[in-house]
């Protein structure tokens, strides 16, 4: 599988896709001076408890106090509230932990009134960004990742992935990194160390205790609230924990955002720095120059076409409370005369675009998918394992429930940002007022309905007109090669294309001498 990561920027954001062998994964829009996102440690001032949720609310410069659980603080923070003391105070001069007195640990089931009082400060990390109403959610169990090693202040533990599943390399990895360790800190072994030499685990980690030497020089300086350290811009940390051999094209249009990339794979890969490739701006946007605008209108919109299903979509709906995701065949249920096994092939390449459109759309919390009804309960099975497997590719914490009594999946996934919702849909020209799918979807979707046909129907059609409005004909035979011509090349039939001045502007017939093969307003 090849992987591609294209980067736009503009006045107010960074733009960031992510596509396996040209297909759009995964889409981020990231403020260019954004605060408050995960990752970002802060030094807050603890503003209020709350003895009800066992919580506090701490001040880190957000219009909305932080959301602190008692579960959040971490084994150790009493030695962080102690240190940042400490440091705040000019008591303790070194971010050196190794002469660091530590304090005792607190209890798994204490109450957050025998920690924390109002006024303190606290350093905190963001775990989940402000969305909505909500105000950010925090820890002070603090971590700072990096490429093969997450460091962890105050602790002495070193862990290692459950994915690395050699017993030998998993022996191997532990001594080393135990002789590395600087005192004071504890380190979680990432995945993708597995194999790696002592002088990479060596170099990442002196990269997290220079972060950590950042954090330290900036309590020094700074009064709460405060930020101390930013998480790397968004597209480093993409290549940051899922960079691989995979990775064959970076293109970026800004020469500083490609200049950094460049220097973190310089670190990370050397041999791969050369994939970053600078391109100028131009009055065409690089996500239109490279194809990706087309795929976010075919992806983003309330109904998404199923590649290869013939004429199979997923009509995704967005409540407050939870994601519903419906499946739907089309055509194909009355074109196949084993209704049981084509549902369960159509299920599975839903499966597939579910995972894809939860990656895309970051959709966090409940997911529902209403999925077509299979009686066979290895179908059933089947469905459910093929899900689990598309979505092991998905990087945020989640759970799959096998599919119920009514056939659907329910689906928890990890929300730390807002869900990506982006709004395809455009103002139709008869009525105005309404809302319409954009019309280069409505090309894909004709396209979509002249394949099936072609498929179910085969050679006893005869001859296909495709009726549409005069602008929409236009546009079919416009060029060398046209849509029309790309048609007849593909499936080696040709297409009349008939302008009909009673059309509406996205009304479409497909016809034969005999009958009409598909109306659109069916």
């Amino acid at each position: 599988m090849d992987k591609e990561l294209v980067v736009s920027s503009d006045e107010d954001y960074v733009h960031i896709a992510l596509l396996e062998d040209g297909r759009l994964m995964e889409l981020h829009r990231e403020e260019v001076d954004l605060n408050f996102a995960v990752g970002d440690m802060y030094l807050g001032k603890v503003k209020k408890l709350a003895p009800s949720l066992n919580a506090a609310f701490v001040d880190i410069g957000y219009s909305k106090d932080a959301f602190l659980h008692y579960h959040d603080l971490g084994p150790n923070v009493r030695s962080l509230l102690t240190y940042t003391q400490l440091v705040s105070n000019g008591k303790f001069k070194s971010s050196n932990l190794k002469s660091f007195r530590k304090e005792p640990q607190i209890k798994k089931d204490g109450t957050i009134g025998e920690v924390l009082t109002p006024g303190d400060n606290i350093l905190i990390q963001i775990t989940k960004e402000p969305i909505q109403t909500k105000g950010p959610r925090i820890t002070s169990e603090i971590s700072i990742a990096g490429r093969f090693l997450i460091l962890t202040p105050f602790s002495n533990k070193v862990s290692i992935s459950q994915k690395i599943k050699s017993r030998p390399e998993r022996d191997r990895l532990l001594a080393l990194v135990e002789s590395i360790k600087p005192e004071g800190f504890g380190i979680i072994i990432r995945t993708v160390a597995e194999g790696k030499k002592v002088a990479e685990l060596h170099a990442d980690l002196n990269y997290l205790t220079n972060k950590w030497h950042t954090v330290f020089k900036n309590i020094q300086k700074r009064k709460a609230p405060a930020k101390l350290l930013s998480e790397m811009d968004r597209a480093s940390a993409i290549l940051r924990d899922n960079f691989n051999e995979e990775y064959v094209k970076i293109t970026v249009d800004d020469e500083e955002l490609a200049d950094d990339m460049r220097e973190y794979l310089n670190v990370i890969a050397p041999e791969k720095a050369n994939i970053v490739k600078t391109v100028t701006k131009s009055n065409i946007p690089l996500f239109e120059q490279e194809g990706i605008e087309r795929q976010i209108k075919f992806s983003f919109g309330k109904n998404v076409t199923i590649p290869k299903s013939r004429g199979a979509y997923l009509v995704i709906e967005h409540t407050e409370a939870l994601h519903v995701i419906d499946v739907n065949s089309g055509n194909i249920s009355r074109t196949t005369k084993n209704q049981e096994e084509s549902a369960l092939a159509v299920n599975k390449i839903a499966a597939s675009e579910v995972a894809r459109q939860l990656r895309l759309r970051d959709m966090g919390g409940i997911i529902v998918v209403d999925f077509i009804d299979m009686t066979v309960n290895a179908h059933k099975i089947e469905l459910f394992e093929h899900l689990k497997k598309e979505m092991q590719k998905d990087k945020a914490k989640h759970k799959i429930l096998p599919p119920s009594r009514f056939g659907l999946v329910q689906i928890t996934r990890q929300r730390v940002r807002p869900v990506l919702n982006i709004v395809t849909s455009e103002e139709n020209p008869n009525p105005p007022g309404e809302k319409v799918e954009p019309p280069i979807v409505l090309i894909g979707r004709i396209e979509q309905v002249l394949k099936s046909i072609l498929e179910t129907k085969g050679k006893e059609v005869g001859e296909i007109s495709l009726h549409v409005h005069p602008f929409l004909a236009a546009y079919l035979v416009k060029g060398i090669p046209s849509i029309r011509q790309k048609w007849y090349l593909k499936y080696k039939r040709w297409i009349r294309i008939v302008p009909r001045d009673s059309y509406k502007y996205l009304q479409f017939n497909f016809l034969n001498k005999n009958n009409t093969l598909y109306n659109e307003s069916n």
